[in-house]
């Protein structure tokens, strides 16, 4: 990759003692320019001459707002290094700025003002530790999440391992600069021949940039992942997330008590990860729907990798439980895992709508005395939202529930960021 040129600026207005208010953002149509999306190397400095910003107060949350930023020097320049200080002057830490972003500064050490090619080689290596040593993951599978952002302390990206791809999802720009180098240290340390790197979903619209994804050499465009003894295809290059859902790893191996010799109906299956534990764990008969029809096929081959009987339907998940209400038709086990419907403050209230409506029509294709698993993977939806939310939708059904469960180990929670606690699965017996 070339090195990254930065754009000129007059001279006069970038001296490095120059302090300026963050500019407020303007909701622009155009991306930002591609040479912000050129790659760097890993920072190594200890230059006290590097950008200060200064807050309005000090903070300890890994993510600073627009609102809370007091000034910046104006030699910042998307993506770089800023030293982060509280209103009097109390060192915060290192941030990466990017101006575009209402995540305007992402912290990413503190306490300190310098760091070296150690430190990124010590928090990669410990959080290697976290899944191998600590929690052995790869005594059961060979999928897991290996940097979980800000729980690892890398704000902006994630990285999943899939036997012999390591595939790296970067939401933030700063990070994605950095991505190559990154994904080259990660891959070396756990000792993984091949890596890609996807921009996340929606970089354009809460970062401001928009970028191809890229890739260490021959990467295999398909690999087959075990988990518990249960086979999985995943596709890096394809698909939702990094290309599968380690998240559900642990629900996926719950399911399996509840499911022998009943019917179940698996809602939102994508790959068929619930709907094939399930007929693995002998369940009477397992139906599979999700509007995808990539998903299906891929459902289809995962099925028969397990030799497994489960019936696969291509539709829309509201009108398969209308036309199930409508034909009488129940189920003693039944799954919803959507996917994300709240990805902003903006999209709020109408997600927690859409949740409200699937979980009441899914609800009535409930068995009396069956079971009701119900997920959501909006991080802005409280467990404690998503509980009254799912409660009330469910009417006179009264659930009884029986567990609150949430992402695997893998998956850890920064205690200064609990809001990173996206994942959220009730389970319930309905009377």
């Amino acid at each position: 990759m070339p090195p990254r040129q930065p754009r000129k600026f007059d001279k006069r207005k970038t001296s490095a003692r120059h302090s300026k208010k963050p500019p407020r953002r303007k909701k622009s149509t155009f991306p930002l320019d591609p040479s912000h999306t050129l790659q760097r190397q890993l920072d190594v400095t200890t230059d006290a001459t590097i950008p200060l910003a200064k807050l309005k107060a000090y903070v300890r949350h890994p993510t600073v707002f627009r609102k809370r930023i007091a000034s910046v020097d104006a030699s910042a320049q998307h993506g770089d290094l800023v030293r982060v200080v509280s209103d009097s002057g109390d060192k915060i830490g290192l941030g990466i700025w990017n101006p575009r972003a209402e995540s305007t500064i992402r912290i990413i050490k503190w306490g300190d003002f310098s760091i070296t090619r150690r430190d990124w080689q010590q928090n990669v290596a410990r959080a290697i530790r976290l899944r191998h040593d600590e929690l052995k993951l790869t005594q059961s599978t060979n999928a897991y999440r290996v940097i979980h952002a800000e729980g690892d302390g890398f704000p902006g990206i994630v990285a999943d391992v899939y036997g012999s791809v390591l595939s790296v999802e970067a939401f933030s720009l700063g990070m994605f600069q950095r991505s190559q180098a990154f994904a080259s240290l990660l891959s070396q340390q756990l000792k993984i021949p091949h890596w890609i790197v996807r921009p996340g979903p929606m970089t354009f619209e809460q970062e401001g940039f928009i970028a191809d994804g890229f890739q260490s050499g021959k990467v295999p465009e398909s690999v087959i992942v075990t988990e518990h003894g249960t086979k999985f295809e995943v596709h890096p290059f394809e698909g939702h997330k990094t290309g599968y859902f380690c998240d559900q790893r642990d629900n996926r191996q719950r399911i399996r008590e509840f499911c022998k010799g009943k019917s179940v109906l698996d809602l939102c299956c994508y790959t068929g990860g619930f709907a094939i534990n399930c007929a693995l764990a002998g369940a009477a008969s397992v139906t599979a729907v999700d509007l995808d029809e990539e998903a299906i096929r891929q459902a289809r081959r995962n099925a028969k990798l397990n030799h497994t009987a489960v019936k696969f339907i291509h539709a829309d998940t509201f009108s398969y439980l209308r036309d199930s209400i409508r034909n009488k038709q129940t189920f003693d086990v039944v799954i919803l895992d959507p996917p994300k419907l709240i990805r902003s403050r903006n999209e709020f209230d109408d997600g927690k709508q859409k949740y409200y409506d699937m979980n009441q029509l899914a609800s009535e294709v409930v068995s009396p005395d069956g079971f009701l698993v119900s997920c959501s993977c909006s991080g802005l939806l409280s467990m404690t939202d998503f509980t009254y939310n799912v409660r009330a939708a469910t009417g006179n059904r009264l659930p009884q529930i029986l567990m609150r469960t949430q992402a695997g180990a893998d998956h850890p929670v920064a205690g200064n960021c609990l809001e990173s606690e996206y994942l959220k699965c009730l389970w319930m017996k309905m009377r």
